[in-house]
């Protein structure tokens, strides 16, 4: 007997007799395919003798099943820094039912928040995720999608599952130090514990690579006390003695607790200003976003704030604005050329408008085999503004007091290239000459001073004297 078939006989005639198979319960495809039954046809005689037939049923498929993931949630996680074209991972859903019933195609149908649309991407065939764009932990941590899987039957059927992207932080973005008040000159007879400066520390980071430790370099007669969390005051804690010493040049250095990033150059600006209107900072105009490199805000150190990666290019172009504080604040630029090479190759890195030096800054990394393998940043940073020259603009910065404006000053004599070494020494290099321009507005110069602390090149034959043009200098 069967569950699924019964006979329905039927009499034509006396001697004839027309058996139905009749269908008593729907079939499933997935679950049995095939049916087997034997069909016995007996007479009415002593002894009865029979006869025998074997039907095959085969039952066709219908598409009677949606496509079902194997997870009804996906969670992943990729680093910030992932490149775009990474696989992030692969969603995979079936389907029992057979031929163009069970051929499923993927898409991604929903996406919390918007801008997630933009981020990855699935393929219709294989259900593998990739990354199409770059990814921020600062800007958006945790990215929600939903995926359909839907299969070509008619009509068609669909599944679908939930995938959370989780974004991982790295260590991509460098403390910032904000001075929110600042109280200069101090008298000689100040108190210890005048408040001179009230400092802002933050970092966008989370996690160690967020938390930051403040201090003061070189310590002198001023320390760093904690207001409350990311504010600081600088205070004195010595007695000043004019005499002795009439200026202090002090340096708050802010780190954070992420590992290290490559120092490859140190950006030095002078302003023959003084007081307020010659404290400068430093930004790190181009590239904007994602860039490897970052720019103390302060201290005018140029280092990389990742892992170099072959995804960065053979090259990178670095434009550095420096500002002072003054009332219009005054700016000049440097454009600074980093090669990234392998192994001991030489890449030259240019400075803009001048005579450059190439540095070299090894960064280390792994292979995929697990071997280390060295990658050398090799940096030509531009060295301009030495002894000769800080006396011609001090003279000039006077005359423009005194004399009438002139729109361009050139002074094409030679000057002495200086640069400091790594132990903060200074040596000196062959001559080169240098223009200065002086704006129409107030009377002042700029100078930009690059000072790589790596060590110099091999000496080679000497470079003939050139007269480059000097950046411009930016009213902002």
């Amino acid at each position: 007997p069967s569950e699924h078939f019964s006979l329905d006989i039927q009499k034509s005639n006396e001697r004839n007799i027309e058996p139905e198979l009749v269908l008593m319960k729907s079939l499933d495809r997935e679950t049995m395919p095939v049916h087997r039954l034997v069909l016995t046809a007996s007479d009415g005689g002593r002894p009865s003798l029979t006869g025998t037939m074997e039907l095959v049923i085969s039952v066709l498929d219908a598409n009677d099943n949606a496509p079902k993931f194997s997870q009804s949630v996906y969670k992943l996680q990729l680093l910030e820094s992932a490149g775009e074209g990474s696989l992030v991972g692969q969603v995979n859903a079936t389907d029992p039912d057979v031929g163009s019933n069970s051929e499923v195609t993927y898409t991604v149908t929903n996406f919390i928040p918007p801008s997630g649309r933009d981020v990855i991407s699935v393929d219709p065939n294989t259900g593998e995720i990739h990354l199409t764009s770059a990814l921020d932990f600062e800007e958006v941590s945790i990215f929600d999608f939903r995926i359909e899987a839907r299969d070509k039957g008619t009509p068609p059927l669909s599944g679908h599952c939930k995938l959370v992207l989780e974004v991982l932080d790295v260590n991509d973005n460098a403390p910032e130090v904000w001075v929110t008040s600042l109280s200069v000159p101090v008298p000689e007879d100040a108190s210890v514990g005048t408040v001179v400066a009230l400092l802002s520390v933050s970092d966008r980071d989370s996690g160690a690579n967020g938390r930051v430790r403040c201090w003061v370099w070189p310590s002198g007669p001023f320390g760093l006390e904690a207001t409350f969390l990311g504010s600081y005051s600088l205070v004195l804690r010595e007695a000043l003695d004019r005499e002795r010493v009439s200026e202090y040049e002090v340096e708050v250095r802010a780190e954070d607790g992420g590992p290290a990033g490559q120092v490859v150059a140190k950006i030095r600006a002078v302003d023959a200003d003084s007081g307020y209107n010659a404290w400068l900072r430093y930004e790190l105009w181009e590239p904007r976003g994602k860039s490897p490199f970052r720019v103390g805000l302060y201290s005018g150190e140029v280092s990389t704030a990742r892992a170099l990666e072959e995804a960065d290019g053979p090259r990178q172009r670095l434009v550095i604005v420096v500002r002072d504080h003054g009332e219009p604040a005054r700016s000049a630029t440097a454009t600074l050329s980093v090669s990234l090479v392998e192994g001991a190759e030489a890449a030259l890195a240019a400075g803009s408008g001048s005579s450059s030096l190439v540095a070299r800054s090894a960064v280390g990394g792994e292979s995929g085999s697990g071997a280390t393998a060295a990658t050398n940043v090799w940096l030509g940073g531009a060295i301009c503004a030495v002894s000769s020259l800080f006396l011609l603009a001090v003279v000039l910065y006077g005359a423009s007091r005194w004399a009438p404006r002139a729109a361009v000053l050139a002074g094409p004599g030679p000057t002495t290239l200086v640069c400091a070494s790594e132990v903060g020494s200074w040596s000196y290099s062959q001559r080169h000459s240098r223009s200065l321009c002086v704006t129409d507005g107030a009377g002042k110069s700029d100078l930009m001073v690059f000072s790589p602390n790596f060590p110099l090149p091999p000496p080679g034959p000497a470079a003939k004297d050139t007269q480059p043009e000097p950046p411009g200098v930016l009213d902002t």
